[in-house]
């Protein structure tokens, strides 16, 4: 798909300059080669502005189109709240520029579909925000599974416990727990990377059953999740994701036939190999900037280099499994 696009450097604009693009990943597209920012958008113009005045960036506008429209600008990232992702990348497509998306793709499968869709219609490459397929430290994880170190794989069981925040217990609006513009709570911001994360080692998800119910009452939206899956390639799973709970805790165990491994998706903490001979933790930290691994790929991919892990695709099997644990496929 990328082939007719191919670039020998990728201009990025990008559309929603928040929070999430300060370090996680807007350095990043000036640092790698062969890319450089180009332009951010953000709907208040002083903000944009006072964006690209700190990180160097030439141009800054408070107009998505105009941004999309601007010729020197040849990819664009959309780094906003899901509700807005659709809009934007069908513009993007329509334009003819690759388009990075911010995960979760979209509210729904459905949306998701529509971009894939337009973008296989046109021949422009749809790429998503799932960095940790690029993480040196996942990248361990799988390369130790793949030789064989836990023997067969049998089973996978996560564990993602959060205490409320102070906000939630105030009762404070934010938009992660409007379905309207998340497409679900907490539980699509933060259980997404982790469904996804699965995916990449295991295959896709092609059978998924679950619960979903509110058990605080602190906000109207769901809390409290918990699945049952299997993958493509017949491995059984699990997963119980509580946002209103007394403790935090991020776990997941991967169980071999030999041995297992246990890790964290969100924190930095060693994950720890089990097998019969012995219990060895690895230390691989994050980078400083933890999106530039797959950004790189993009860039690769873009090039005619390399190949991105992380499409339309792959990451719309995400919105499928969050679409079926909430019964709406």
């Amino acid at each position: 798909m990328a082939g007719k696009l191919k670039m020998s450097a990728v201009r990025w604009g990008i559309i929603g300059c928040g929070n999430v693009t300060e370090y996680k990943n807007g350095p990043a597209f000036q640092k790698i080669r062969n890319s450089e920012l180009v332009a951010v958008m953000r709907r208040n113009g002083k903000l944009a502005r006072n964006y690209a005045y700190r990180h160097h960036v030439p141009k800054w506008y408070d107009d998505a189109d105009k941004l999309i429209d601007d010729p020197d600008i040849n990819a664009v990232y959309i780094a906003t709240p899901p509700s807005s992702h659709l809009k934007y990348a069908l513009r993007v497509i329509k334009a003819g520029k690759p388009v990075y998306v911010e995960k979760p793709m979209a509210r729904s499968f459905a949306e998701c579909r529509q971009m894939i869709n337009a973008g296989e219609s046109e021949n422009i490459p749809v790429f998503v925000a799932y960095y940790r397929r690029a993480l040196p430290r996942f990248l361990k994880i799988k390369e130790i599974m793949e030789r064989g170190d836990i023997g067969e794989i049998r089973t996978v069981n996560v564990r993602f416990f959060r205490r409320p925040s102070d906000r939630d217990l105030k009762g404070e609006y934010h938009w992660r727990i409007d379905p309207e513009i998340a497409g679900c709570g907490y539980f699509c911001d933060l259980g997404s990377h982790m469904i996804d994360l699965m995916q990449f080692y295991f295959g896709n998800i092609i059978d998924v059953h679950g619960f979903a119910e509110n058990k605080a009452g602190l906000y109207d939206i769901e809390d409290t999740v918990a699945v049952n899956f299997k993958f493509e390639n017949g491995v059984f799973g699990s997963g119980n994701w509580c946002f209103c709970c007394n403790e935090d805790l991020d776990q997941t165990d991967i169980v071999g036939s030999k041995g297992k491994i246990i890790y964290s998706t969100f924190g930095n903490e060693p994950f720890i190999v089990h097998t019969k001979r012995r219990i060895k933790e690895y230390k691989i930290h994050h980078p400083e900037h933890i999106q530039q691994g797959l950004i790189e790929t993009v860039v690769n991919e873009l090039n005619g280099t390399g190949k991105c892990p992380s499409t339309g695709k792959t990451a719309a099997r995400t919105n499928w499994v969050i679409d079926n644990i909430f019964g709406r496929i």
